[in-house]
């Protein structure tokens, strides 16, 4: 597919190669740029469905895109400021879809890269509203955050994880970032160590092993 589209260029030269392009001012993305990136990440959702061969998990379009246009006015507006705080809530908006396994794997297509762009936006300025709108977004999402200091306390992790896919993608993503403070988490820390089995030394050599009460 050839970029054709300020959002699309963006979006295909992130998920090829970690790099993001900032345009010298916001664009309205149109109802066409949105069928053309639903139809791309249904591609990309089907290479990387490869890793899990799960039949019951597929991309939902919506979300995917939804996430996409999150992650491309974040971006924008780390650099175009100006008169933009009003608009915040319409750039960036509310998920109407869904919160399943389904969802959370086609948001993170995208939204795997927006914690470098909140850890950008607090170093400029941590009172910056979008900040505070881009967190709950990854608390919300928080596969997509793993490695980004969260508040997550009031998850219950044997319900989260209880599928069974969606839990091998989130510790083999919390050994990859070496998030400690996900690995410390009691219940994560016992599947952790239970997967590990003789060879932890070799995934994991310091991280703890934390008594879970069983």
């Amino acid at each position: 597919m050839e970029p054709k589209s300020p959002f699309l260029d963006t979006i295909f030269l992130l998920r090829k190669s970690s790099c993001i392009t900032v345009f010298s001012n916001l664009q309205e993305i149109s109802k066409k740029e949105e069928q053309e990136a639903g139809d791309y990440f249904e591609t990309e959702f089907e290479k990387e469905r490869l890793e899990f061969l799960s039949s019951e998990i597929h991309c939902q379009k919506e979300t995917a895109v939804w996430a996409a246009k999150v992650l491309y006015y974040s971006a924008q507006l780390y650099l175009i400021r100006e008169n933009t705080a009003k608009d915040l809530d319409k750039l960036i908006p509310k998920l109407k879809a869904p919160y399943d396994t389904s969802s959370i794997l086609s948001a993170d297509l995208s939204l795997r890269f927006l914690p470098q762009i909140a850890s950008l936006l607090h170093t400029a300025d941590p009172n910056d509203p979008l900040v505070k709108i881009l967190e709950n977004i990854l608390t919300q999402f928080h596969y997509s955050g793993i490695g980004y200091h969260l508040n997550l306390e009031k998850i219950n992790w044997e319900k989260e994880l209880k599928d069974k896919t969606y839990r091998k993608l989130y510790l083999e993503r919390i050994v990859e970032k070496k998030a400690y403070e996900l690995a410390e988490i009691p219940y994560i820390n016992k599947l952790l160590i239970a997967e590990f089995g003789l060879h932890k030394e070799t995934y994991w050599r310091d991280l703890k092993i934390v008594e879970h009460g069983d």
